[in-house]
């Protein structure tokens, strides 16, 4: 044991950073989120890191934060300061000022920008360990850095006795097994990439510092104890629970995991520019997050009410505070949806409506007066087993070749019947009336698509949302608004 006996484990959270509309720090929901997080039982706070949007913040911002998390926490859990820098000295003055506030130990990110190379890393944090005080975390992530630290460095760097640990956000389990061979009776070897979790954790890890933390604390200090009293099979089911929510979230950086607070009633504003909404995370990977929020249950069902004619029903379906209480004159619904990119991007535009209003109407003349090369097609789950409630698709583009009507009436249609019978399993779409609406499906498939399974999984995506938001009545004038200045078409930037 060195000079200091700090050594971390469990679950420790890369916090957001609260920010207001005009980008300042929102202290009362910081507050409030360091409350939250230690309710739900975490082991350590870590503001100011890549989750907390360091990078866009002044130096003073950051120690307010910092500031403000420990005079919140009040001792009860560790706080671990984010003190990285491009530079060494001015990780040195941010590293002495956090020892100052209170921080229980830093976190010290590889520098970035100018990039340097093994004997320059070594010597970054050799001197940053000669002229502070205080336990030191390394932190490789080299997908944002454009480094690695490599392992015969952190090898090297552990004999210093600041040197209490390493956060290995790389994803590469290759690197992170030689750390835990090398180093880890030295010093706390800690999985930083959400997805590598329970391997890391069977492996020998200390813990982890994790950004998904910030929304799914529970699930990650269960598969942590899982782990500790040797329930593998228990660790590895809920590893799969949470590993497509945990892959969203890795993609999605802060903004995902701001949005997530946010629709589960934590508020925790805005990110700051550029990272946007529409951009960093598309509007169909926000609706994605609902459904995995709900699926979780860290969200609730809305009861809602349809009222078709005469008919007053209720259902249950995703809805997150936003939805009417009652939705009437079923007379003609729109939804719409994009998922994916490129090639393989699915775009849905949909109408739903009484069989015998307008919808009803253009239903019938799709099927009997096709356009050609855009010929509709009733959707069927099997052959002779129609759709309920039934269901028309019509190629936005003009069918181009075999190929491209092979992926149309092929992955796109079963994609699209899959949605609706899900909608309906959901009460997204009312049961009881399924003989009484119908559908009409414009399906996008790009001419130059190829990947059958992916043109699967989109439509099936872009069919559900489509559905939901059109039963309720999204995005509002409100939402349009405030998206707009982030709207742009998804292939105009591409040759």
């Amino acid at each position: 044991m060195g000079k200091f006996d700090f050594r971390l484990k469990g679950v420790s959270v890369a916090m957001v950073t609260p920010f207001n509309e005009d980008e300042s720090i929102n202290e009362d929901q910081l507050r409030n989120l360091v409350n939250f997080l230690i309710d739900k039982g975490v082991n350590g706070l870590v503001p100011v890191g890549t989750t907390g949007e360091f990078v866009n913040m002044t130096f003073e911002e950051r120690l307010r934060v910092i500031e403000v998390v420990i005079d919140e926490a009040k001792g009860r859990v560790p706080v671990i300061a984010g003190t990285g820098e491009s530079g060494t000295k001015m990780v040195i003055d941010a590293t002495n000022a956090a020892t100052d506030l209170g921080a229980d130990a830093v976190l010290i990110v590889t520098p970035y920008y100018l990039k340097p190379k093994a004997k320059g890393l070594y010597d970054h944090y050799y001197y940053i360990c000669k002229n502070t005080d205080i336990p030191i975390i390394m932190y490789n992530i080299p997908v944002c850095t454009g480094i690695e630290l490599p392992w015969t460095v952190v090898e090297d760097l552990v004999d210093i006795e600041n040197i209490v640990g390493i956060k290995d956000s790389s994803g590469d389990y290759k690197y992170f097994s030689a750390l835990l061979e090398k180093v880890s009776d030295k010093i706390s070897v800690l999985i930083g990439w959400d997805e590598n979790v329970l391997g890391a954790l069977a492996g020998g890890a200390a813990g982890c510092i994790l950004g998904s933390a910030n929304v799914i604390p529970r699930f990650w200090l269960e598969i942590y104890d899982h782990v500790k009293n040797n329930r593998l099979k228990e660790a590895q089911e809920t590893q799969k629970k949470v590993q497509k929510i945990a892959r969203m979230l890795i993609n999605s950086g802060a903004l995902g995991a701001k949005e997530c607070l946010n629709i589960m009633g934590v508020p925790v504003g805005i990110t700051r520019r550029p990272i946007i909404l529409g951009d960093s995370l598309s509007y169909e990977l926000r609706d994605e997050f609902r459904v995995e929020l709900e699926k979780l249950g860290l969200i609730e069902k809305k009861e809602v009410k349809f009222e078709i004619g005469e008919k007053e029903l209720t259902s249950r379906f995703y809805a997150v505070g936003v939805t009417p209480e009652k939705i009437t004159d079923f007379k003609l619904k729109v939804g719409e949806s994009l998922v994916g990119n490129r090639a393989e991007l699915a775009h849905i535009d949909l109408l739903i409506g009484d069989k015998n209003g307008p919808v009803g109407e253009a239903y019938a003349k799709a099927l009997t007066h096709p356009a050609k090369g855009r010929e509709g097609l009733q959707v069927i789950l099997e052959p002779n087993m129609q759709v309920k409630p039934p269901t028309v698709m019509i190629p936005t583009v003009k069918i181009s070749s075999l190929r491209h009507a092979s992926l149309t009436y092929g992955p796109a249609q079963a994609a699209i019947a899959k949605a609706v019978v899900q909608c309906v399993e959901d009460g997204i779409l009312p049961k009881e009336m399924a003989e009484e609406i119908v559908l009409i499906v414009n399906v996008f498939v790009h001419p130059s698509a190829s990947a059958r399974k992916r043109v699967f999984i989109n439509n099936y995506k872009a069919t559900r949302n489509a559905i939901r938001k059109a039963m309720e009545g999204l995005p509002t004038i409100e939402d349009n608004i405030r998206n707009a200045e982030n709207a742009r078409h998804p292939l105009r930037n591409d040759p």
